[in-house]
């Protein structure tokens, strides 16, 4: 809980990516994140989302959702209380990094302090390679000439047995995640499993539809199986918890750095193996997301290498990690 009177800033900003980024059924070619500042007794503290694609969100629609709320927010002051005036997702998580890097300001007290965490090490990520021609994502993967993980963008379609094989032959050194972005069905994950198996996939990320994670228990995988657009918040992570091996967690879809935390810690109580993702973002979303890592064994925060673009001071990327700058936000 803050003192002091809130005076809140919502920006919507638009960032332009190097080149279009293909998940299945969607392509990236900008973003448009909404940012709050949040500003009490001469410090500022900052918070950036994009919310998610699949659910409708646009900067501007975060930012409405958030002006609705704007006395509330400005009157309260409390992460715990955002909870109840903004639904999971990026508007509250916005509004909630920006709340963690205030207090960190105004504290003098470091986010990751607060959060019971130990301080934070630079963290071993995935880095992404979008779906195109099996040549092109070998090539791509190969860029990546310091990664130790390497995740592969899929489609459902046969052609991504071919994907899988020309990167795993082009990079033999790294760790190999899939995700198909809901993109398979039972029969054709059936069919890829062998490729996946030879190739030494470790993660198979959301290949089915939200809604038929039933499914998932009628494929006999020795790969484990992460939820992604399955499993938003903590309440979806209760009740679904047991179709999935792991569950990817990111900011944007639970609602910021508080539900993150709370949901990264309950799915280790349940058994489940814990990633941080990103939707796309500047390194100020990064950081905070970077947090969560530091309870993850899989790390999934390379978005603004997309971008042509960063703010500054930015994330460093070096050896296959994530460093978080100082000064970015959170006191880190």
């Amino acid at each position: 809980m803050l003192h002091g009177p809130i005076r809140m800033q919502v920006t919507v900003e638009r960032w332009e990516l190097a080149r279009p980024f293909h998940i299945s059924n969607f392509v990236f070619e900008t973003i448009e994140p909404v940012v709050v500042s949040l500003e009490c007794d001469g410090s500022v503290g900052r918070g950036e989302a994009i919310g998610t694609y699949y659910t409708g969100d646009t900067g501007r629609v975060l930012a409405d959702q958030i002006e609705a709320r704007r006395g509330a927010i400005e009157a309260s002051g409390s992460r715990q209380t955002l909870r109840t005036l903004l639904p999971t997702g990026g508007a509250r998580s916005a509004v909630d990094c920006a709340l963690w890097d205030l207090e960190a300001r105004l504290s003098g007290r470091p986010a990751w302090e607060t959060a019971g965490l130990a301080a934070p090490t630079p963290l071993l990520t995935t880095f992404t390679c979008g779906i195109d021609t099996p040549e092109r994502m070998a090539q791509v993967a190969c860029g990546y000439a310091t990664a130790k993980a390497v995740k592969l963008k899929l489609s459902g379609d046969p052609i991504d047995a071919a994907r899988v094989l020309a990167v795993r032959a082009a990079r033999p050194d790294v760790w190999l995640g899939v995700d198909a972005n809901q993109g398979h069905s039972p029969d054709s994950l059936r069919e890829l499993m062998p490729t996946l198996i030879e190739a030494q996939v470790q993660l198979i990320e959301q290949p089915f539809p939200v809604g038929q994670e039933h499914l998932i228990d009628r494929v006999k995988s020795p790969i484990r199986i992460a939820a992604d657009e399955s499993i938003l918040a903590l309440d979806d992570l209760l009740a679904l918890s047991r179709h999935f091996q792991a569950v990817n967690i990111k900011l944007d879809k639970c609602g910021g750095l508080t539900e993150a935390l709370e949901m990264a810690r309950t799915a280790r109580r349940l058994g489940l193996e814990v990633m941080v993702g990103n939707m796309m973002g500047t390194s100020l979303a990064m950081a905070p997301s970077a947090l969560v890592g530091q309870l993850c064994s899989i790390v999934d925060l390379d978005g603004p290498i997309f971008l042509k673009a960063d703010r500054e001071p930015s994330v460093r990327y070096e050896d296959g990690r994530i460093q978080i700058p100082p000064g970015l936000w959170g006191g880190l």
